[in-house]
């Protein structure tokens, strides 16, 4: 798979609620709800601003799908100023597949879903993600706009597995959203998704991510990324926020997370199928990136049950 497949399936989003929301006046909502979450959400008539904590307001125009990937606290709403409700106070957690009307409705509607992450890893995956994703729907993104009509016309009109259409729909929203952002114009984001939008980069990180078990050099990945070894060193550095063997090490170590918690696999046979020569050097790693030892990982995800290490 390539790099966005595979961090995505290793991600395991799940819908959690898929809606519409139609809002009118003066309104505002404190997203206080997304912690290990992803909100994706399409603006099909109106608009509204966004503000991410820590960050300036955003004006999100009609036919603009927006991303909230980190788990920030945020603020949507029909002006900046307006002071806001808390969203886990004013909506009805059990509202998927239903249009909810705030404050009368008519002024802006949007589609979309949150997404439960159902992996121990979210907080390692997402943390250097953009605060916000905002992209166009409209031209030629024809894929993104057809997943939003699709979802609209359940909403509209539900009928038997509605539901589920449009939970289905909001995994290909997410996605392509993800994509036009990855395309899109060039931006100062950092982190591994602002090293996937370079194409080389990309290079090299869907080398690494096609045989993390490979003892890949810089000059190797330099290559690869048809680069001079300085260069490509200095620039996924730049771009990724870290050294290009840094992120081989991380992706190595969620990887081998994934296997301790549903795999049967014993931690000597994880450790030489990711390129380690000794259980030992394995180990240690996994104890420097993931901040506990791989044995004690592995029995904490396993009795917590829902996946996530307990203190």
């Amino acid at each position: 798979m390539d790099p966005l497949s595979e961090v995505l399936a290793l991600l395991k989003p799940r819908s959690y609620i898929t809606a519409g929301f139609d809002a009118g006046g003066d309104w505002a909502l404190e997203l206080d709800d997304l912690a290990g979450r992803i909100k994706c959400y399409a603006v099909v008539a109106g608009s509204c601003w966004l503000t991410v904590a820590g960050e300036a307001p955003v004006l999100v125009p009609e036919n603009a799908c927006f991303v909230l990937p980190t788990g920030r606290t945020a603020v949507i709403g029909s002006a900046p100023d307006v002071v806001p409700a808390r969203a886990s106070e004013v909506l009805d957690p059990n509202r998927s597949g239903q249009v909810v009307t705030y404050q009368g409705g008519g002024d802006v509607y949007l589609v979309g879903s949150r997404f439960e992450a159902g992996s121990p890893h979210v907080e390692l995956l997402l943390r250097s993600l953009p605060p916000l994703m905002l992209v166009e729907t409209s031209g030629d993104r024809a894929r993104l706009r057809w997943s939003i009509e699709l979802m609209m016309e359940e909403f509209r009109e539900p009928r038997p597995g509605s539901a589920l259409i449009a939970q289905q729909l909001a995994h290909m929203m997410l996605v392509q959203a993800l994509r036009l952002y990855l395309t899109g114009p060039a931006r100062e984001d950092v982190g591994w998704f602002a090293a996937l939008a370079d194409p080389r980069m990309q290079a090299a990180l869907t080398a690494m991510h096609a045989d993390p078990a490979h003892s890949w050099t810089v000059r190797e990945l330099a290559t690869t990324a048809g680069m001079s070894r300085s260069t490509f060193a200095e620039r996924f550095r730049t771009r990724a926020g870290e050294t290009p063997i840094a992120y081989l090490a991380r992706w190595r170590m969620m990887l081998a997370a994934e296997r301790l918690q549903h795999g049967d696999d014993t931690i000597a046979r994880i450790a030489g199928s990711l390129g380690y020569e000794s259980e030992h050097a394995f180990n240690t790693a996994f104890k420097r990136i993931m901040g506990t030892p791989p044995r004690r990982y592995a029995s904490r995800v396993r009795s917590n049950g829902s996946g996530v290490p307990v203190a």
